[in-house]
């Protein structure tokens, strides 16, 4: 336990060290640079060599350091060429020519870096504020249900994608709803908003949870047709709605989305649809309509919610990542650290970067 405690704390405190660091790293290549050019012979020239120190400068500095690293190079050169009796030499002069040239180029170049650097954490933080307005932090507990969820976009600088989740507290219980719309891009994010909102909507309204899957299927035709410009057969969306009344029971809308686990003494199981109905936006292909599946759901039960991404999610063998067995592993930790192990877990097997979003909601019934 010592020992996972101190971990992080000694990251954090190499992190710092780390950052103080960098600026440093420019001026000991040029004193590196130097040391050598000291020791060796007149016809093996290294003033040259120098110009890499701000050109590193350039690359992980400010502009500040990366201006006092260039002018350092000068001086060096300088200091080097006043010893060794060079001063003055066409050869002298074409080096001072060559670092003052590759100098000025690296200001320019770390100018350039910090403007891009800004923007892109002006679009982070826009991206952000998107992620929390489309896919809102979950609260600790509803009634007698604890949630925690996670997100993991497929590109390591993205912050939302095409799945989603909601949790909401109704007149009809604690109402869920996990989905993941086919596409990428912003008009799968768009796409994902406007199901949000029709669920956000429908959930407090309608009583019987298939209704909100059919109020949600007619927002898939107002809006998904119009965002991609397409027949919606082409974008779909899958979804998964769960309800968690008063009684230890759990009731399931099952719209073409993988069954959820559910997890009881240590048992892991899935829950799958006797009739699954067909994904959001594909109804009118289909006979019927979205149908409830009740499901016992008693004190000290879990429910694990996902999408495609997290069980499709594949090693360097072509291995799918194993979900129901890692659960097995983890079932009896705090539902917060299962979490974690899983989305941490989730990247080793895919090596880092995933190539589908996941997302992935988990919830725990307190004792009744």
């Amino acid at each position: 336990m010592q020992e996972s405690a101190a971990s992080p704390a000694t990251a954090a405190m190499a992190r710092v060290w780390l950052h103080r660091l960098t600026p440093l790293s420019p001026f000991a290549l040029v004193a590196v640079i130097a040391s050598v050019e000291a020791v060796t012979p007149d016809w093996l020239r290294l003033g040259p060599v120098l110009a890499a120190a701000s050109v590193l400068a350039a690359a992980i500095c400010g502009l500040g350091v990366t201006a006092a690293v260039a002018a350092t190079t000068l001086g060096v050169n300088a200091l080097l060429d006043l010893f060794g009796g060079r001063w003055g030499s066409s050869a002298s002069q074409i080096i001072n020519i060559a670092l003052l040239a590759v100098g000025l180029a690296s200001l320019l170049a770390c100018s350039i870096r910090q403007r891009r650097e800004r923007e892109l954490t002006q679009v982070r933080s826009v991206a952000e504020t998107a992620q929390r307005t489309l896919i809102r932090p979950l609260p600790a507990r509803l009634d007698s249900v604890l949630l925690e969820g996670t997100y993991i976009a497929a590109e390591s600088e993205a912050r939302i994608g095409g799945d989603f989740y909601e949790v909401l507290h109704t007149p009809h219980g604690v109402r869920l709803l996990i989905g993941d719309v086919r596409g990428k891009g912003l008009p799968a994010v768009d796409a994902s908003a406007a199901l949000l909102g029709a669920f956000r909507e429908a959930a407090h309204h309608e009583p019987c949870l298939a209704d909100v899957a059919r109020w949600l299927e007619g927002s898939a035709h107002r809006n998904i047709r119009r965002l991609y410009g397409e027949e919606f057969t082409e974008r779909f969306a899958t979804a998964l709605l769960v309800e968690i009344p008063e009684g230890p029971v759990a009731r399931l809308v099952h719209c073409g989305h993988p069954h959820p686990l559910a997890i009881r003494d240590g048992d892991v199981h899935g829950w799958e649809a006797p009739e699954p109905g067909p994904p959001i936006g594909l109804a009118e292909l289909v006979e019927g309509g979205p149908s409830v599946q009740t499901v016992p759901f008693r004190g000290g039960d879990r429910l694990l919610l996902f999408t495609d991404g997290v069980i499709e999610a594949r090693d360097g063998a072509g291995r799918f990542y194993p979900l129901p067995e890692r659960m097995a592993r983890w079932s009896e930790d705090p539902l917060d650290q299962l979490v974690d192990q899983v989305r941490a877990d989730l990247r080793r097997h895919a090596g880092g970067d995933l190539d589908d979003d996941a997302a992935l909601l988990a919830i725990e019934r307190l004792p009744l």
